[in-house]
């Protein structure tokens, strides 16, 4: 099939998702001749829009994983922000080193139910937006040269396909869904994060980046310290701060924190799902 138009479709709150959608995608443009047009939704204002694509178009997609799953605060637009027409996609999650569980599942799902044919499906990892250490500095040149190959060969799939697949690609994950993953303490008890907001230290110029930067528009531009809206610990703040100046210090979240830096500390490898 020949591919009118590329483009590389991503929400990326401390830009390791970002990183490996835009090198598949400029990688599969440079194999097919076609320069990739960038969506960015990771801001509130991006998710005012719906997007449309047609016939002859291929989208590559990316989300984290939180939970286990499509964010949950994304899903509705993820759902309802995009229109296929019958566009090519190729789903690719980014998880912390944990696992993606159903993640990737649910994103081809999602892009399916929108009206995309999916071709081709990837996970990756990224540094986890609890932590430094956590897959620190991932994705890294090692995981960039496997997103190398992974492009080459769709690209080449998708020059030898004649008309779009019947199915969709098949990817690991449960259908259906399972629910979104629930830390717990050692005595197997729920540790509930949900409502934690991360605090401002002294060390807060009101530079007003962590404004900028979050991708809920929760904080609030005349005192950066106050968190109005929910969070979505996706650390975009506390990973993007000049100072240092934003942290968390809730018991339970630094308890999650500590267990996945420990229980999580191997090495995870980037799965690629190519049919």
């Amino acid at each position: 099939m020949e591919i009118q138009k590329l483009y590389a479709v991503y929400f990326s709150a401390t830009g390791t998702t970002k990183k490996v959608v835009t090198r598949i995608a400029g990688q599969v443009g440079a194999a097919l001749g076609r320069e990739a047009e960038v969506i960015d939704f990771t801001l509130p204002a991006a998710r005012e829009k719906k997007y449309e694509f047609s016939q002859g178009d291929l989208v590559i997609f990316g989300l984290p994983v939180y939970a286990g799953r499509v964010p949950n605060l994304l899903l509705p637009f993820v759902q309802s922000g995009f229109v296929g027409n019958g566009a090519l996609a190729v789903p690719v999650v980014l998880y912390g080193n944990r696992n993606y569980d159903d993640g990737l599942i649910e994103l081809r799902n999602t892009l399916e139910a929108d009206g995309f044919h999916t071709v081709a499906g990837a996970a990756f990892i990224g540094e986890h937006s609890f932590s430094y250490t956590l897959a620190a500095h991932r994705p890294d040149e090692q995981d960039l040269a496997i997103a190398d190959r992974f492009a080459q060969q769709v690209a080449e799939k998708i020059a030898a396909l004649s008309s779009p697949p019947d199915a969709p690609v098949p990817v690991n994950g449960c259908d259906p869904i399972r629910p979104y993953y629930t830390p717990r303490d050692r005595k197997g008890n729920p540790v509930n994060i949900l409502k934690v907001k991360p605090k401002t230290s002294d060390a807060c110029i009101k530079c007003g980046l962590c404004v900028r930067s979050c991708p809920m528009g929760s904080i609030d531009p005349a005192d950066p310290s106050n968190v109005k809206g929910i969070c979505i610990k996706c650390g975009a703040c506390v990973k993007k701060c000049p100072k240092g100046a934003k942290y968390y210090d809730d018991e339970k979240y630094l308890y999650h924190q500590h267990e996945l830096e420990e229980g999580f500390a191997r090495r995870a490898e980037p799965e690629l799902f190519l049919g």
